[in-house]
């Protein structure tokens, strides 16, 4: 290598170090970033059941995504595929939500207008899981497009499947993803957000009296 592109190399890796250094949201995506976006926890009283959501900005792809997961305890229990035979395991089911969009840069963190060079789109999986301990497997069934607001209406996509531990602590599900594509271990930090509402116990219904308008005396009765 000349001297020349030594030297334009050397200045280039400096630019490149202080661009991570002043903007942090270029770099790849960390844990303390993706809680940083995150809302503010929920605390319920169920471990397991609730909506717990992330949010993280894939930096190779320039692609936006927040994941929200709706995790409720499987009322078939023992009876639940999910078991696979090993106690201990309380079986899970629920949905999983993928909104994404990219081509908007990574100071893009809320969906864009659309214009041209953004997809933004929305995918809906039916999922499943276990809970062991404190850890979890939650993982999508099937899935199907729920909604494009930009770019092409058809595309593929591999389902999730997030395991990791629950930090009660924090409200906090610590996973990794691996969708069996580009998805390998890939850190994905959740928050609950919500507790599910318990349910609403019907109000006895009370048949009102009957209304009877009270007599007067006199001639104006």
């Amino acid at each position: 290598m000349s001297r020349p592109r030594r030297r334009a190399l050397t200045w280039a890796l400096i630019g490149l170090g202080c661009a991570l250094v002043l903007l942090p949201s270029l770099a790849p995506a960390t844990v303390e970033e993706q809680r940083a976006r995150l809302p503010p926890p929920a605390v319920c009283a169920d471990p397991l059941e609730g909506v717990w959501v992330s949010h993280k900005y894939e930096s190779p792809y320039d692609e936006w995504m927040i994941f929200t997961l709706d995790v409720r305890r499987d009322p078939r229990g023992a009876a639940s595929p999910n078991l696979r035979g090993v106690p201990g395991r309380i079986p899970v089911i629920g949905r999983i939500t993928a909104h994404a969009w990219f081509g908007n840069g990574p100071q893009g963190s809320s969906p864009p207008l659309c214009t041209p060079g953004i997809h933004h789109w929305q995918v809906g999986m039916s999922a499943e899981g276990f809970a062991d301990g404190g850890r979890i497997e939650f993982w999508g069934t099937r899935w199907s497009v729920e909604n494009v607001w930009c770019g092409p209406r058809s595309f593929g996509y591999n389902l999730d499947h997030f395991t990791g531990l629950i930090d009660p602590s924090i409200q906090e599900f610590q996973s990794v993803n691996n969708d069996g594509g580009r998805a390998i271990n890939d850190p994905t930090v959740f928050r609950r957000v919500r507790c599910y509402e318990p349910p609403v116990v019907p109000h006895p219904v009370v048949a009102p009296p009957a209304f009877r308008p009270p007599s007067r005396s006199g001639c104006a009765r």
